[in-house]
């Protein structure tokens, strides 16, 4: 029986993304995203927010569209959907960090950072958006011995 294992992700982006170029022609396009959980303290009333950070990655082979780049600006608001996995690494202290990363295969710009004005039709495509590596060969998806 086959299986599925992907989250949804709607946050606000924390800094422009970056792209990286990879060996056998991968590039990497990184950014962190913000979830933001709100509630009222039953005790107090008062008002309280949790920030969790996930660290995303689009995978594009060289050469692909890379439109979505105009998009992923800091304080726009997405909504992706990848699968998640924890990332773990030494700090200088060799204390062990772990961290939520996700490796997107659909975006959705819902609102532009403040600096844009909102994308039109022929400006992206969800064609864009989908991941171009298709869901196989990278062994660095998951937690090795060169992550620590």
């Amino acid at each position: 029986m086959a299986t599925v294992f992907e989250t949804r992700l709607i946050g606000n982006i924390g800094k422009d993304a970056t792209v990286r170029n990879m060996e056998r022609g991968v590039i990497a396009i990184n950014f962190p995203v913000a979830h933001n959980k709100n509630w009222r303290d039953k005790r107090t009333g008062e008002s309280k927010t949790k920030t969790t950070w996930v660290n995303c990655t689009i995978w594009k082979k060289e050469g692909a569209n890379l439109r979505i780049l105009d998009f992923l600006k800091k304080g726009a608001l997405v909504e992706l959907v990848g699968t998640p996995f924890p990332k773990a690494y030494l700090q200088d202290d060799n204390s062990i960090k772990t961290e939520i990363r996700l490796n997107v295969s659909k975006t959705n710009i819902l609102r532009p950072s403040k600096d844009q004005g909102m994308p039109s039709d022929d400006d992206f495509s969800m064609e864009d958006s989908e991941n171009d590596l298709g869901t196989g060969g990278f062994e660095d998806f998951t937690l090795n011995e060169e992550d620590f």
